[in-house]
């Protein structure tokens, strides 16, 4: 399967004792995820975050994968390499904004200009974050549903939308054809899995 061609996915995360995992599906046609295209893991409480994407569940072959540049990463950034550790692209939280809307710089190497995305609602933004601050919610999700949408210079790029209230399935809609979908899946993952970082 052509990865570069595929204009929608499907990201699901599976919580472990000492990992998260993540599966992206293509999309089968009918809007439900189909063949297996990336398979990563995140261990739990590394202190220099560092996330290997693979093709699939074997880890046979890497994608991709994204690690941070500092140990305490205060907006430093990601970066995005492929299989052979050559850059393409790289991210960063933009920790002034996201006190309000959670907002990240995405940069893709050899193109001019930067995407930011930011949370769709920000009434939805403001109630995670006093969420957050309950202290007898801890062990309990969020249980609103939350959406990013990437774009460059207004215009939409790539979307991850929240499709399930507890369970963490998202699904991603891409709309630049030339947005390396590598960095896409890399994006995705990092949404669910750095945001509240």
């Amino acid at each position: 399967m052509d990865l570069q061609s595929l204009h929608t996915l499907h990201l699901h995360q599976k919580v472990t004792m000492m990992v998260n995992r993540y599966e992206a599906f293509a999309d089968n046609g009918s809007g439900e995820p189909g063949p297996t295209v990336a398979f990563a893991e995140q261990k739990r409480m590394t202190f220099k975050e560092q996330v290997t994407i693979y093709t699939d569940s074997s880890k046979q072959q890497v994608l991709a994968g994204f690690k941070a540049r500092k140990v305490i990463d205060l907006g430093s950034g990601y970066d995005v390499v492929d299989a052979n550790g050559q850059s393409i692209g790289l991210f960063r939280k933009d920790f002034g904004k996201s006190l309000v809307n959670s907002t990240w710089h995405l940069e893709p190497y050899g193109v001019q200009g930067t995407m930011t995305g930011r949370e769709r609602s920000q009434a939805v933004a403001v109630l995670r974050r006093i969420w957050n601050f309950l202290p007898f919610v801890e062990n309990f999700p969020f249980p609103m549903r939350y959406h990013f949408d990437i774009a460059r210079d207004g215009v939409p790029v790539f979307s991850v939308d929240k499709k399930t209230w507890v369970r963490d399935h998202y699904l991603i809609r891409i709309q630049d054809p030339t947005i390396d979908r590598r960095l896409v899946i890399a994006m995705a993952v990092a949404l669910d899995a750095l945001q509240s970082r």
